[in-house]
């Protein structure tokens, strides 16, 4: 299966160190033909580190999908029953996000059209970057995948012996994860020894 014609909302959350590993991943679905919406959280765009400034996150996002983000959740909401997304990314998936999904909060742009996704059963996939994964985020990221209609990028830990809870997607699986979703599979295996990765 291609992502070819597929509308995929894109959401990113505050892991500001892993949007270089995300960008990439974003190009090839528009590349290969997927029309792509960018959505952001408040942190994305009012925080500047240095990894780089919200605006100019913002303004590659723009220019990579051809599409303004969608920065707010009154423009995230129409993303359930006036423009129906074939799928749902949120990649990086920071802790913080993470657990207010798993436990139903909907206070961000990205989390409403991650909502509104689910309502329609469609596929959401997710790509954690949280320094707690193994820590008292672990019950929310337990809760998320025996939940229904969402999926993971194959994740590990990033760094075992110096931040030892700490548990981050392989983004360059995202877009194979991506099309196995939408064929209503997990890509395997879901937990993979990332920090062996050269990426």
């Amino acid at each position: 299966m291609s992502v070819k014609g597929k509308r995929i909302g894109f959401g990113l959350t505050g892991s500001h160190c892993t949007y270089d590993a995300v960008i990439p991943e974003i190009e090839k679905l528009v590349k290969e033909g997927a029309e792509v919406l960018p959505i952001i959280t408040y942190t994305v765009k009012t925080t500047d580190t240095r990894f780089g400034e919200g605006e100019e996150w913002v303004k590659k996002l723009e220019e990579i999908t051809g599409n303004k983000v969608i920065d707010t959740i009154v423009k995230a909401e129409p993303l359930g029953p006036k423009i129906p997304l074939d799928c749902m990314v949120i990649a990086p998936l920071t802790g913080n996000s993470m657990s207010k999904l798993a436990n139903a909060l909907t206070d961000s742009p990205v989390l409403m059209a991650a909502k509104a996704t689910m309502r329609n059963h469609r596929p959401v996939v997710v790509g954690i970057s949280t320094n707690d994964a193994l820590g008292l985020n672990g019950v929310n990221l337990m809760r998320l995948m025996a939940a229904k209609n969402i999926y993971f990028i194959p994740f590990g830990q990033d760094a075992p012996y110096t931040k030892p809870n700490s548990m981050v997607a392989k983004m360059s699986l995202l877009r194979d994860t991506v099309v196995a979703a939408l064929e209503g599979k997990q890509l395997q295996p879901v937990i993979i020894e990332k920090y062996r990765d050269a990426d």
